[in-house]
């Protein structure tokens, strides 16, 4: 056996993977990994059929070009802001490329990256591979999962030459407000420091609110890579089609290392959604479809042991189990899975350091009847 030193070796399996084969081991309903209980449109399969007819070449590495052109389009039509598709918009294969690519672009050993927890499990190993040093905000449910911008003003040093964000945030639902942006932008203001944004539930924003993407803010935009996804918006995770939005200077760099993660990405898949983009109706519904889902779960916790957290985006919703157990939550979802056949994802595994709080994570992008079975079980607790 040849032996050499681990690149990561905290690094272990990811719990989605572990809670979903755990899901699968139990048959327990699955609401643990976040990703559609459904399919995606007959229409968007019937395209694919069709441009999988004479497009099956390698696409340019930067994407198809009516591609980037549609999703440009449909920035501009959904947040007002113009991009040029040839020198702004990048595909990749997923979400988490676009992240990878974006944080060892411009991430060099010794550079600070600050996040806040609960943070999505890939931003910390991503950083640690570019030989950054993550930097760890913890968030708290007491005030939903804000953020206290006093205290990132704190954490920013000499150092730092980037900052995540996710909204809407997995695991916790919570979003950012045109306020929000404005403080943000007022403490990167005159500094070197990059921006990350996580956006791929742009679409998934409940109770009227409206999406606050640092799109939208000048003084953001100018130094944000914008990573966005098709997967959650069109119920195609399995797909891993994505795309990162940046202005051309940093899109350069994006690019140069792309090349060497992924070239180019699934052709029709490219050529299909390049003209499923064009009816706006098929993203701008997606906040009332999954609205429904959400207030339909949280229904059956009325009056019962489990505190409803606010859920203001994506398609999670977190639940306090307080009043119900002293476990911890990862001893809790896996008793759950086997026990009540539910499967969830413990909250503390998003934190560097874990708090007190007991939070399991539920993913309500599923049908209706398992929604309803699966919250019946719970809310009996």
């Amino acid at each position: 056996m040849i032996h050499f030193p681990s690149k990561q070796p905290q690094v272990q399996t990811t719990i989605f993977t572990k809670m979903s084969q755990l899901a699968t081991e139990e048959g327990a309903l699955n609401l643990s990994q976040g990703f559609p209980g459904f399919d995606c449109s007959e229409e968007l399969q019937e395209l694919v059929r069709f441009y999988a007819k004479g497009h099956n070449q390698y696409a340019p590495m930067t994407g198809v070009p009516v591609f980037r052109q549609s999703i440009a389009n449909k920035t501009n039509s959904f947040y007002g802001v113009s991009l040029n598709a040839d020198t702004e918009v990048t595909v990749v294969s997923g979400a988490t490329e676009a992240l990878f690519a974006a944080i060892h672009c411009c991430v060099s050993p010794g550079d600070e990256v600050i996040m806040f927890d609960p943070s999505y499990d890939a931003y910390d190993p991503i950083v640690r591979l570019a030989g950054g040093i993550p930097v760890h905000i913890p968030l708290n449910s007491s005030n939903g999962f804000c953020i206290d911008w006093e205290e990132l003003g704190r954490k920013i040093t000499p150092q730092t030459r980037a900052i995540m964000v996710n909204s809407p945030h997995n695991p916790t639902g919570a979003i950012w407000s045109m306020e929000d942006l404005d403080a943000f932008a007022s403490l990167v203001k005159g500094t070197n420091i990059l921006i990350v944004s996580d956006e791929v539930y742009e679409h998934i924003v409940f109770d009227g609110a409206q999406h606050a993407s640092v799109l939208l803010h000048p003084e953001l935009r100018q130094r944000s890579f914008v990573c966005g996804s098709f997967g959650k918006t069109y119920h195609i995770t399995g797909w891993k089609m994505g795309y990162c939005l940046a202005p051309p200077y940093l899109t350069q760099e994006f690019r140069k290392l792309h090349q060497w993660v992924t070239f180019s990405s699934a052709t029709p898949l490219q050529y299909a959604l390049a003209e499923y983009l064009k009816t706006p109706a098929h993203y701008l519904g997606l906040s009332s479809f999954y609205q429904q889902k959400r207030d339909l779960f949280a229904s059956y916790f009325e009056g019962s042991r489990w505190k409803i957290l606010p859920s203001h985006g994506s398609f999670f919703q977190c639940l306090d189990y307080a009043e119900i157990s002293n476990e911890s939550d990862v001893d809790l979802s896996v008793r759950l899975t086997k026990e009540l056949k539910v499967a969830s994802i413990p909250v503390s595994v998003f934190y560097e350091t874990p708090p007190e709080d007991r939070i399991l994570r539920f993913c309500f992008a599923k049908n209706d009847d398992v929604i309803m079975e699966a919250a019946q079980k719970l809310a009996q607790l």
